[in-house]
C-alpha cells in the first residue's frame, strides 16, 4: 500500500516543516519499473533532467521513499533517482533468495547502464552503502562522487544484531498503528504521525486483512560469522580501488558505526573524508534530513568545483 498523491503531498509538506526544511516546490516523483537481469525493479525519478544526476540506495528493510525529503529538497539542483533494491519496496524478490553483495552490485551496474548515468553522485546508506562501495570499486571512473552513510567494512555487531532482530520480525500485525508502535519502540526519535504515513510505503495488506512488511524477510535475522568476515574482507579490498572523492557520513548517535570506524574508512580511501551528523542514529536521512542535507550540499559543491 502507498499514499495517494494528495496524501503524499501533504506528508511531504508536514514532514519538511517538522524537519525544518523549506522545499523549493512540492512536486511528487515519477514512479517507474524496469527489468534488469531478468528481475523487475522499481525506482523514483524526482527530476530534473539536465541537472547533474544522483542515485540513492536505501538500507536493509527500507525502500526508495526513505530518501523522499532529501530528494525533494535537492530536486531543483540535481536529477535525483532512488532505487528499490532487490527484495525491497516495489521491486521483485529474488526467486533464488540471492541477496549477495555481488548481485546487488550487478543490479546497480545494469541500472546505471539502462539509464545512461555518467559522472553522477552515488549515495548509499547501510545495505545501500555496502552495495555502493562494492560497485564503486570497479566503476569509480563513472562517478563524480560517492557518499557512504553509516556503514563500512567495520561495523558494531551489537547494533547490527539489534537491527536484524527488528527487520526479521515476521509476525503479521492487525493494524498499521501496531507497526507504528513497534517502529517507535525501536527508534523513538521519530514523529508518530509522520512515521505512520512513511510506513504505508513499506507495508502490504495480506489476504486475511493483517499487515506485513513489503521486503523479503526470508533471509533476514540469520547471523553467519563466516559470511560477515567474507563481507568485511570484500569491502576492505574494495576501498583502495575507489578513486573518486568519497564522503563517509556517520549518525552521531549510531550504535552501528562509530567515530573510529568512520575515520578508519575515510583514511583508507584514496580520496576520503568523514563527517558526523548530530541528532541522528543509523538512519541518518530519516532522523535528521536537514543535517544530512548540509553535509551533502557541501560535498556536492566540492565535487562540482573539481
Amino acid at each position: 500500500m502507498s499514499l495517494s498523491p494528495d496524501e503524499f503531498r501533504e506528508h511531504l509538506a508536514v514532514a519538511s516543516a517538522t524537519a525544518g526544511l523549506t522545499l523549493p516546490e512540492l512536486v511528487l516523483p515519477a514512479s517507474h519499473h524496469v527489468v534488469l537481469r531478468g528481475m523487475r525493479f522499481h525506482y523514483l525519478d524526482w527530476g530534473t533532467r539536465g541537472r547533474p544526476p544522483m542515485l540513492f540506495l536505501h538500507g536493509g528493510g527500507l525502500n526508495a521513499h526513505t530518501w523522499d525529503l532529501v530528494c525533494a529538497s535537492l530536486r531543483t539542483e540535481r536529477h535525483c533517482l532512488a532505487l528499490d533494491q532487490r527484495g525491497h519496496g516495489d521491486s521483485e524478490w529474488s526467486p533464488e533468495m540471492d541477496y549477495g553483495i555481488e548481485s546487488h552490485a550487478a543490479d546497480i551496474d545494469a541500472f546505471v547502464d539502462r539509464l545512461g548515468l555518467d559522472r553522477f553522485v552515488l549515495v548509499g546508506m547501510s545495505l545501500g552503502g555496502v552495495n555502493a562501495l562494492a560497485w564503486a570499486s570497479a566503476h569509480s571512473q563513472r562517478l563524480a562522487g560517492l557518499v557512504i552513510v553509516d556503514v563500512g567494512p567495520e561495523v558494531r555487531q551489537a547494533g547490527v544484531r539489534k537491527i536484524a532482530a527488528f527487520t526479521s520480525e515476521a509476525t503479521p500485525l492487525d493494524s498499521v498503528e501496531d507497526f507504528v508502535a513497534r517502529a517507535l519502540s525501536f527508534n523513538p526519535r521519530r514523529d508518530a504521525t509522520l512515521l505512520r504515513r512513511s510506513l504505508l510505503h513499506n507495508l502490504r495488506r495480506m489476504p486475511d486483512g493483517k499487515w506485513m512488511w513489503k521486503y523479503d524477510q526470508r533471509h533476514r535475522g540469520r547471523f553467519d560469522q563466516a559470511a560477515y568476515e567474507r563481507r568485511r574482507q570484500l569491502l576492505w579490498s574494495a576501498v583502495a580501488k575507489v578513486a573518486c572523492p568519497t564522503l563517509v557520513v556517520r549518525g552521531a548517535e549510531s550504535d552501528v558505526f562509530h567515530d573510529e570506524d568512520a575515520e578508519r574508512l575515510a583514511n583508507a580511501l584514496p580520496d576520503g573524508r568523514w563527517v558526523k551528523v548530530e541528532h541522528a542514529g543509523h538512519t541518518v536521512q530519516g532522523d535528521n534530513p536537514a543535517g544530512l542535507l548540509v553535509v551533502l550540499r557541501k560535498f556536492l559543491d566540492e565535487v562540482s568545483a573539481a
